[in-house]
């Protein structure tokens, strides 16, 4: 176990494959504290956070043994990005067993102004906005993106994110930066206004 420590996390996941399961459970070692408190830290449920910590190992299992997983030195952003991904399903998964279905009943008790936060012109106001900047967020180049998702949708600091992505902390920061330069601009060349 001692000469696994040495080797690196593309040398671990290439033992592993080969069948040495003690290089995965060395792969777990090195990741479960970060993986898990990011998890834990966007859900803040102890329940669903162990929930999608073991799915996302049951995952990143899956894909080594298929096959699937393509060496690019950034062993710890894919297993970031699996984790994030499946928060993203629990929370669509989640929204989509809360919605309320209604009869016709109650649809005039529901179209009463006096219990409406906002009208329907600011809510289709709204929702423009989301979409005009997930157009934005999604033309920007993957390194701004993945920064700019994890420090605004993920809410993870800029040290959180150099570790995730495997860069400096400056690097990090000027990700952020070009990434909200490049935002102001494709909204400004697309006459895109993103207030309400």
């Amino acid at each position: 176990m001692q000469t696994l420590k040495k080797l690196t996390d593309n040398e671990l996941v290439r033992a592993y494959v080969n069948g040495n399961n003690q290089a995965f459970d060395m792969l777990l070692q090195r990741y479960q504290g970060k993986v898990y408190s990011y998890i834990l830290h966007i859900v803040k449920n102890k329940d669903v956070a162990d929930d999608i910590f073991q799915e996302t190992f049951v995952k990143i299992i899956m894909t080594l043994r298929q096959g699937r997983y393509t060496d690019t030195g950034k062993f710890a952003a894919w297993l970031n990005r699996i984790a994030h991904n499946l928060i993203i399903d629990y929370y669509r998964q989640e929204k989509s067993e809360n919605s309320v279905s209604i009869d016709n009943d109650d649809v005039d008790m529901l179209n009463r102004r006096d219990l409406c936060e906002a009208n329907i012109e600011d809510l289709m106001v709204d929702i423009q906005i989301r979409d005009d900047v997930r157009r934005i967020i999604d033309a920007l180049p993957l390194p701004q993106r993945e920064v700019l998702v994890m420090r605004y949708y993920n809410d993870m600091s800029f040290k959180e994110i150099a570790e995730a992505t495997g860069v400096s902390i400056n690097t990090a920061l000027g990700r952020m930066r070009y990434a909200i330069l490049n935002m102001r601009r494709i909204a400004s060349e697309n006459n895109i206004v993103l207030t309400a």
